[in-house]
């Protein structure tokens, strides 16, 4: 079971890059916050209807929750929640692949915040593996030279980006710190269920905040409930796998792995639009492939 964290992480990462193309479409419709909110409100159902099953298959009882775990995923929940609407709104900036670039130092972000608040431990092969893959991510996003010069003329959507990994960072290490507060021994279990109450906490939250902000938006939601019901199951498939990748490996290593969806976006790119790779491109895919291979080979 040592290595199935890196199976599950692909399998996520893959499912995240379906629900973000299917949400960056919407948020013409719906706005950030309303796109946002339909990952929420149409895949908790989805993550309900898992945990069932869960619980029918393995005929365990609902995990017992105590205050440690109640802190960790509200943590989690509320920033997914900022750190998504930021991503969103980055996809609407003129300096879109700038803002990606810094959004993907997320783990390094995970790899200080795991180490100095669940002591999950960051080795230095470790730590050369999460610096390898993020800086063939940039190099893949982005030319140095146009991401310096881009960056201090675009100053607000490359915060937007680096706010938005950070918070997506916060948000890893307070799902991982919840199901490990459940010291369920069932670790499928105690990621399903970590799931459910965290997106339930989510669409609540959301919720009641459009119905007294934004009341249309809501309404809006609704109506395009078709596009919406798809990207809810994409979003809680993907998320599934996150937390069962967070149930078995650290924080710094899942989100690293993680990574690997910008590769899949550039394969996409690569297949579906004919366009071709460049020297740069290639020297980032290196790099961001070489580095995921040491972290799943040093992983202990």
């Amino acid at each position: 079971m040592s290595g199935l964290w890196a199976v599950y992480t692909v399998i996520g990462a893959a499912g995240q890059t379906a629900r973000n193309a299917m949400q960056r479409e919407l948020t013409g419709s719906l706005g950030a916050v309303g796109a946002t909110h339909v990952r929420f409100l149409f895949g908790f159902p989805f993550a309900l209807v898992f945990l069932v099953g869960v619980l029918v298959v393995s005929g365990s009882h609902l995990p017992l929750t105590n205050g440690l775990f109640w802190f960790w995923i509200v943590l989690g929940a509320v920033n997914q929640i900022g750190g998504t609407a930021l991503m969103l709104l980055t996809m609407t900036a003129r300096s879109f692949v700038v803002t990606i670039a810094y959004l993907k130092t997320e783990p390094l972000f995970v790899a200080g915040l795991g180490l100095l608040f669940l002591h999950d431990p960051v080795t230095f092969p470790m730590l050369a593996a999460v610096l390898i893959a993020t800086s063939g991510v940039v190099l893949l996003s982005i030319a140095p030279k146009d991401l310096v010069a881009q960056a201090s003329s675009k100053v607000r959507p490359a915060l937007f980006g680096l706010a938005s990994g950070a918070m997506f960072a916060v948000s890893a290490i307070g799902y991982r710190g919840a199901i490990q507060a459940l010291h369920q021994s069932n670790y499928v279990l105690g990621a399903t269920f970590a799931l459910s109450v965290g997106l339930v906490t989510q669409a609540t939250l959301l919720s009641v905040w459009l119905a007294m902000r934004s009341p249309s938006v809501l309404a809006a939601i609704l109506r395009l409930w078709r596009p919406s019901l798809f990207a809810g199951l994409m979003g809680a498939m993907a998320s599934e796998f996150w937390f069962l990748a967070f149930a078995l490996a650290t924080a710094a290593s899942v989100r690293t792995l993680g990574l690997v969806d910008v590769l899949f976006a550039q394969l996409a790119s690569h297949v579906i639009f004919k366009q071709k790779t460049t020297l740069r491109e290639a020297a980032g895919i290196l790099l961001l492939v070489g580095g995921a291979a040491l972290l799943v080979w040093v992983h202990p």
